[in-house]
């Protein structure tokens, strides 16, 4: 059985930054696509980044530019470095694994870490 522990979210000012993380787990797991979603109030989930085991990756335009997505493969650990908050990036993100194409979702899902961004 897969897990996903997420990390990093909280509460920061305009212009701040962020590090979200995401670690799966599983006896033998070794996921080939890593992404980031996330979804605000009233709106549907949306893909925020995603990274494959080769490096990858895809983003959202509305974050390209200000959010890097990296990995560590020996960790099974997925990164979202996020700069330039804008109040419009307050939402719960979500780590998804167990897809293989970078613009689809994977089978499963981490908890959720908020992110609130202030003005």
């Amino acid at each position: 059985q897969v897990q996903l522990v997420e990390s990093g979210g909280g509460l920061v000012q305009a212009g701040g930054s962020l590090r979200l993380s995401c670690t799966a787990s599983g006896s033998t797991f070794r996921p080939s696509v890593m992404g980031w979603y996330r979804q605000a109030p009233g709106k549907q989930r949306e893909l925020v980044a995603a990274i494959s085991r080769g490096g990858n990756t895809n983003y959202a335009d509305s974050v390209k530019g200000r959010f890097t997505i990296s990995r560590d493969n020996a960790k099974n650990t997925v990164y979202l470095q996020m700069n330039s908050l804008k109040p419009q990036d307050t939402a719960v993100y979500y780590c998804n694994t167990g897809g293989y194409y970078l613009d689809r979702v994977g089978d499963y899902w981490g908890q959720g870490t908020q992110v609130t961004v202030s003005s």
